[in-house]
């Protein structure tokens, strides 16, 4: 790869390999195993295997690598581990470096899952665990401990899309030796930065905008070589939690539109977060790219753009929100995100069905909130849709 390539250059090609054959669009190696010349080849490479040297699928594979060294170069890391799931990955990223007697940080605005594996699995194991609001730094200060191991948010949170100063929180965790993991995912790949501004560790549910398209279920942690190697990978491999070599391929072809997806999804959710300012059927309209935003200024500063997901609370509550999805047309009811098509849930009742009604008041979420996931629809198509749609409420 050359150190000059821009974005969408690097999307195409970047970490590929060709087999003898020369193909043009990547293989896909469909194996569980390899085979070595001799017993003494097999020895050595089960002690140090080489950077094109591979022993099992679930230690790593061709396809898979061909994906994590083309992310990992997007997102300016040194190197990265292709998961199962965007689970796997948050999951593998937490448990691979903590242990019972350690202290996490975290941001209270999470999804439902990142909640429970911090609530339920990490204390269940003798992690203590304190959540604080991720929108405030002092917040962060007062809570980071000289035993604090790390601290964790989602960049963009899921679904109120509240905004983390990277860059501050990141500078009050290292001045007490702790480490900074970052769930990107709203932030999306194209947009991210958050390695610059001092995360250590950034973790992707692919699913969502590297896919882009509905296929397969995948997940990657970045980060430095060394975590990668010595801290992640033998945890994921003896957990079982990587990347089908089949998944790693969607993955690749997912990539090579990804930088044009993202960006007119992020043009669309912007021009329908405009026409719905001030609409008499809404409470709020939720879009981070937009000047209503209270980060506003933090996102153009982080991002330069708002990204692919816009939440709207609409007046009259559960009732009301289910009109409305009812009503749409081209946007579908479901609980994907980043995806082509246009897609709207409703969180209270799915994502974060099973937080109390105290912790959904304390994170915004609404029995009206319904996040609206932008596709690469036409827009005035989506504009009109969701208009027709709030007609109905």
């Amino acid at each position: 790869m050359k150190d000059n390539w821009n974005t969408r250059t690097k999307l195409v090609h970047a970490g590929s390999r060709r087999s003898q054959y020369n193909e043009v669009s990547e293989a896909i190696f469909l194996t569980q195993g390899f085979v070595y010349d001799s017993a003494e080849a097999a020895e050595a490479r089960f002690l140090e295997a080489g950077p094109d040297e591979f022993i099992y699928a679930r230690y790593g594979n061709p396809t898979i690598k061909m994906f994590e060294d083309r992310i990992a170069a997007l997102e300016g890391a040194e190197d990265a581990f292709a998961t199962a799931s965007g689970m796997a990955a948050v999951s593998g990223a937490l448990m691979s470096m903590l242990r019972a007697g350690d202290h996490v940080v975290s941001a209270q605005a999470l999804f439902g899952s990142c909640l429970y594996v911090l609530e339920e699995v990490l204390t269940r194991f003798g992690v203590e665990v304190t959540f604080v609001d991720g929108t405030d730094v002092e917040a962060w200060r007062a809570a980071v401990r000289d035993n604090t191991k790390l601290v964790f948010f989602e960049t963009m949170a899921n679904p109120t899309l509240e905004v983390v100063d990277v860059a501050a929180v990141a500078e009050i965790a290292h001045a007490k030796g702790a480490k900074v993991v970052a769930d990107n995912v709203f932030a999306t790949p194209v947009f991210s930065k958050a390695l610059e501004l001092g995360a250590d560790v950034v973790v992707y549910s692919a699913t969502k905008h590297i896919d882009g398209q509905g296929r397969t279920l995948g997940g990657v942690i970045l980060g430095t070589t060394e975590y990668i190697r010595k801290t992640v990978e033998p945890y994921m491999k003896h957990t079982g939690g990587s990347m089908s070599p089949f998944t790693a391929w969607v993955m690749l072809k997912g990539m090579e539109t990804m930088d044009l997806r993202v960006r007119a999804q992020a043009g669309t959710a912007l021009a329908l977060a405009e026409e719905l300012q001030g609409h008499g059927k809404l409470d709020r309209v939720i879009y981070p790219g937009h000047a209503s935003h209270p980060q506003h200024a933090l996102v153009k500063r982080d991002m330069g753009a708002g990204g692919t997901v816009i939440s709207l609370d609409i007046k009259g509550g559960q009732a009301a929100a289910f009109r409305f999805l009812n009503a749409l047309d081209i946007v579908l009811i479901s609980n994907n995100l980043g995806d082509a098509k246009s897609i709207a849930t409703h969180p209270a009742t799915t994502t974060h069905q099973r937080l109390s009604d105290e912790q959904k008041d304390l994170l915004g979420i609404t029995p009206g909130l319904v996040r609206l996931s932008v596709g690469i629809e036409d827009t005035g198509d989506l504009i009109a849709d969701v208009m027709q749609a709030l007609e109905a409420v």
